[in-house]
């Protein structure tokens, strides 16, 4: 009979692709804000705040994770923490909501996707 829990090489596929799929929506997300805001309003690059690029600078691009899952994710959750300190350290207050951590999400569910694939044989599977 076989086991119903499925194999550790399958859990890390279904977490790598959630991972990819995530960030894809993230970035969607994000490109949406900048064009909807840009096309409402006139993209006014002038009217951004010290705080403003700040955030953008920290923003967790995430795609390099497709190619190195280790170091994508660590530069996702890295500039995800660097963005909270800054903003911390700029206004002294965190920001509110759960928006920006599940925007960087996807680096997690990378590096958590990395340290499987280190542990368990992938069988040829990508």
């Amino acid at each position: 009979m076989s086991d119903p829990t499925p194999s550790p090489g399958i859990v890390t596929l279904i977490i790598r692709w959630m991972a990819r799929a995530w960030s894809i929506a993230s970035v969607g997300f994000i490109l949406l804000m900048f064009i909807g805001s840009g096309l409402a309003e006139g993209f006014n690059s002038a009217q951004f705040t010290a705080r403003d690029w700040v955030g953008l600078f920290f923003f967790p691009f995430g795609i390099v994770a497709w190619r190195r899952e280790g170091l994508g994710g660590g530069m996702t959750v890295g500039s995800l923490l660097a963005f909270y300190a800054a903003l911390r350290i700029m206004g002294g207050r965190f920001p509110r909501g759960p928006w920006f951590a599940l925007v960087a999400a996807p680096g997690i569910l990378f590096l958590m996707s990395r340290v499987l694939s280190a542990r368990t044989p992938t069988y040829g599977v990508q």
